[in-house]
């Protein structure tokens, strides 16, 4: 490709195709992306719809996050984009393998996004519009599939569009399996190094906590210890009273100002709502009662948000091996996985476990949808509305937690109640008029509401088509006779799950 190159006022070499808008680059240039473009203006909106055969509705990115000014976004227009050229340099540009430069580009935007720890954002008015009509050839399609995926993804997408054409599509597959494709790596760029803090943001933190009020009192400790001291800490402990300690929190002395309510309503989405309205921090560190952190933690949050000059993002996640473990084994775990870890790119989930986010932002999506209290799935859909705002999400690398996991407490302690059916069941919320009585909903229904919320019909079916085909072919190829027997019930359970994600989808969101 026949490149130009601009250098920012910070000295970095970017180079562009197109004619894009000079002073615009240099602003983005001190943002989070790593490639800018215009796409979803130039005709490349919804673009290769055929992804969906691969993730299904598993990936926040499938489809576009149209009518914003920024959004992260893969879908680039190989003849209007600018990239920095040590990016550039690391994904080794476009694929030769392909008869469309078209959807090289859309390869190259897919591997920095979803492995690369790089960051595509589409930015409107950074190129001019214009009206494009694109289009792949099947061939281009299925060796997009061989080279990024295992092989049971190009042959569950073959056999879902023979009914399309049957004949094309079976030369097509055969065709491209035996051609000789270069598998694709996955390179990634390192996370940038922190700088000091600037200013003098304010922090809050919410704990919601149930079953575990020595966990949250070690977590406090830590808090406690921390470099950066936070300013408010909100616990909403739903303990119920014959089995709590009302005075256990009171006992200590902390560098930060602590509120404990104590939860009278149902759900870990209720608590984190009522915690919300009490911040008052420039930022909200989202926490679970199960976790511990090094004394950095809020600094390198801080830290990273204002390196990259993004509202949210999420910390590292590492499980431990014994729920007693503590920060000497944090410390060592960290150690050991610094090389496979220190990559930040665009989240693609949310920790309500470990994330720091602008408060501002929050308050924007109000909260926490509590349609999902009693089940799971409200973390995905609080990130994907945060994505829905334009809010870029990333993946910091330098503040874990060490995810303790006791054997018991927490808030799935009423989610539990889903698993039992009759009378020793206790009523969940997501039921709503319609108490569950001899077939128990799976999936669980509340998963299946935050897939109706946010994906297209024709998306949700082929999330239920994926959702019986692994079931089928997934496990043990010996049982699957049994499992073909066991069908008709587990279509029953789906249809189920399905009725009560309709009734919450119909109830509306709630805060």
């Amino acid at each position: 490709m026949i490149f130009k190159e601009f250098i920012t006022s910070q000295g970095e070499i970017l180079i562009y195709t197109g004619s894009p808008d000079l002073p615009l680059v240099d602003s983005l240039s001190r943002g989070p992306g790593d490639l800018w473009h215009s796409s979803l203006d130039q005709g490349y909106a919804r673009v290769f719809p055929e992804l969906v055969y691969q993730t299904a509705v598993f990936w926040w990115f499938l489809n576009d996050f149209e009518n914003l000014d920024t959004s992260i976004n893969w879908r680039i227009n190989p003849s209007s984009f600018v990239v920095r050229k040590s990016v550039w340099n690391v994904f080794n540009g476009f694929s030769s393998d392909y008869e469309s430069e078209d959807i090289a580009a859309f390869e190259m935007g897919y591997r920095m996004l979803r492995h690369g720890g790089a960051i595509p954002l589409y930015v409107k008015e950074l190129y001019p519009p214009q009206k494009s009509k694109i289009e792949f050839s099947i061939r281009d399609r299925y060796r997009f599939y061989k080279k990024n995926f295992k092989t049971q993804h190009s042959v569950y997408m073959f056999l879902k569009l023979l009914k399309v054409n049957a004949l094309k599509e079976f030369k097509t597959y055969w065709g491209v399996d035996k051609e000789i494709l270069v598998k694709n790596t996955f390179p990634s760029i390192p996370a940038r190094t922190l700088s000091g803090i600037k200013g003098n943001p304010t922090v809050s933190v919410v704990i919601p906590t149930m079953y575990r009020q020595n966990y949250t009192l070690q977590l406090l400790k830590d808090y406690n210890s921390q470099t950066y001291p936070v300013t408010q800490i909100i616990v909403v402990d739903a303990t119920p009273e014959d089995k709590r300690d009302d005075t256990i929190y009171s006992r200590q002395d902390f560098n930060f100002k602590l509120t404990v309510r104590w939860q009278k309503s149902t759900g870990s989405c209720h608590a984190r709502n009522e915690a919300i309205q009490l911040c008052r921090g420039d930022y909200i560190i989202f926490a679970d009662d199960d976790t511990r952190i090094l004394p950095d933690f809020v600094e390198n949050h801080l830290k990273f948000l204002q390196k990259y000059n993004v509202e949210a993002c999420n910390g590292l996640d590492i499980s431990a091996p014994i729920h007693t473990d503590g920060l000497d084994k944090l410390k060592e775990l960290y150690k050991r996985s610094k090389k496979n870890t220190l990559i930040a790119g665009a989240a693609m989930s949310f920790s309500n476990a470990n994330s720091c986010v602008k408060r501002e932002l929050v308050e924007s999506i109000i909260g926490n949808d509590i349609n999902f209290d009693g089940g799971y799935g409200e973390d995905t859909d609080f990130g994907f509305r945060l994505l829905k705002t334009g809010a870029i999400l990333m993946q910091n690398p330098y503040s874990p937690i060490l995810h303790l996991k006791p054997p018991s407490g927490g808030y799935r302690h009423w989610g539990l109640q889903a698993s039992l059916i009759g009378k020793a069941r206790k009523k969940q919320a997501w039921e709503l008029d319609h108490p569950v009585k001899y077939i128990k909903p799976v999936p669980s229904p509340t998963i299946l509401y935050g897939i109706l919320k946010h994906y297209p019909e024709n998306q949700v079916r082929e999330y239920r088509s994926k959702y019986f085909f692994l079931y089928l072919f997934k496990g043990k190829k010996g049982n699957i006779f049994l499992r073909l027997l066991k069908l008709p019930y587990k279509r029953l359970q789906f249809n189920r799950s399905l009725f009560y994600a309709k009734n919450l989808l119909k109830l509306g969101e709630r805060f």
